[in-house]
């Protein structure tokens, strides 16, 4: 994705979507990390993916959500 003023990078990285990806990502390679560690080698992004969907993703996003009703909109 170009631009020839610069504006859609700044626009992208400043989005709650994009913002919102990144956080999860984390979360994802927290749990590879974790994971890892518990079999002795590395277990992949893709198996570490898989796996935190199917045990954590729902009740992070629920987490996530309810932090974010307090906090003021900016």
């Amino acid at each position: 994705m170009s631009t020839q003023n610069g504006e859609a990078p700044d626009l992208v990285k400043n989005s709650v979507l994009y913002k919102e990806f990144l956080a999860e990502r984390e979360e994802i390679l927290r749990h590879k990390w974790i994971e890892s560690e518990k079999v002795g080698q590395d277990i992949g992004f893709e198996r570490a993916l898989l796996d935190w969907i199917v045990k954590f993703r729902s009740a992070w996003r629920c987490e996530r959500a309810s932090q974010s009703k307090g906090l003021p909109q900016g």
